[in-house]
């Protein structure tokens, strides 16, 4: 080996370096995938998340070349699900698509995680987000946003305002009004948006908070009436319905939205295999058809700026908790 020219050494040497890594591994990164891919939903079957997972899925399949297959484990809101893709091998073969309530709502309100939302995943990529709107009974006397401030801030107290449940973005939306505004409302958790939504109808509740897509249905039947967004941006399923940033509180600013991603330690080529074909999911004209139809704007945002919409949202969320007192624990 000595009398071996430089060169010839050195490249011998990185054969034999080389040769220390897994073929498999090596060869997995390269083909993937070569099998099935399971996409974990932590929500049960039949619900919105479950809904356009499976849109999602379909069209995701035929960009990898595999069957993307469905896996509901619901639970703890979402922890179960999460926990288990959490511990599951970096192989792009078992990924998760969740929400907010995953990456910033659950880090704010419970005190022991069974993950990290930063150090346990690796963002795939946005697939979409669903604006959250402010509700009222078509009783209440209050169109606009200066309507229902006025309203409610000349009898402190009094109302209440509902969300489909505990520690979701409803209540943490509804939180940040009431301190953007001032107010002082109760808060009244269900559990879902199905007995929310009828209450606010039966007037046992004169306001609620909730998706745009779970009210779109019964705004069109005229039994309640949509007061403004909670974004920044109006929603395309609701063009006409303004923002309370618009109003003036620009403090204002709560969405939901749905997040791809993967155990932390993924493979660069596989992740930037998931993400590109995420990226053509979401661009494919039938697909985002499909997910306006069930409420979910289609918004692809890449790794970086999931990445980056986790670690600006983390801090905000853990502060509307601390102000608000909202805890799971």
């Amino acid at each position: 080996m000595n009398h071996l020219p430089f060169m010839t050494r050195m490249a011998l040497l990185c054969c034999l370096g080389l040769g220390a890594l897994p073929l498999g591994a090596l060869a997995a990164a390269a083909d993937f995938p070569t099998h099935p891919v399971t996409l974990v939903i932590p929500f049960p079957p039949g619900g919105a998340t479950d809904v356009n997972g499976r849109v999602i899925a379909q069209r995701l399949g035929k960009e990898l070349g595999q069957p993307v297959v469905i896996e509901n484990r619901a639970g703890a809101g979402t922890v179960v699900g999460a926990s288990y893709v959490s511990k599951a091998a970096p192989d792009g073969y078992t990924l998760l698509l969740s929400s907010g309530s995953t990456f910033t709502v659950n880090p704010a309100i419970r005190s022991n995680l069974p993950y990290d939302p930063v150090k346990s995943f690796e963002p795939i990529g946005i697939a979409g987000r669903v604006a959250l709107i402010l509700l009222a009974n078509s009783e209440v006397p209050v169109q606009t946003v200066k309507q229902f401030v006025d309203y409610v801030k000349a009898s402190p107290g009094k109302y209440a305002y509902g969300s489909y449940g505990t520690g979701t973005t409803a209540q943490f939306a509804g939180e940040t009004m009431l301190h953007a505004t001032g107010l002082k409302m109760t808060h009244v958790p269900y559990k879902g948006s199905a007995p929310a939504m009828t209450d606010l109808m039966g007037g046992q509740i004169p306001f609620s908070i909730d998706t745009v897509s779970a009210a779109i249905a019964q705004l069109k039947n005229g039994k309640i009436k949509a007061i403004a967004l909670t974004t920044t941006k109006r929603s395309a399923l609701l063009p006409d319905v303004p923002t309370f940033a618009e109003s003036g509180y620009a403090g204002v600013d709560m969405d939901s939205w749905l997040l791809l991603a993967a155990p932390k330690g993924l493979p660069a080529d596989v992740k930037a295999k998931l993400e590109k074909a995420l990226a053509a999911t979401i661009a494919d004209p039938d697909t985002r058809a499909k997910l306006l139809g069930q409420g979910l704007e289609p918004a692809f945002s890449n790794a970086t700026a999931a990445s980056e919409l986790i670690n600006r949202e983390l801090p905000l969320m853990r502060a509307v908790a601390a102000r608000a007192n909202i805890t799971a624990d």
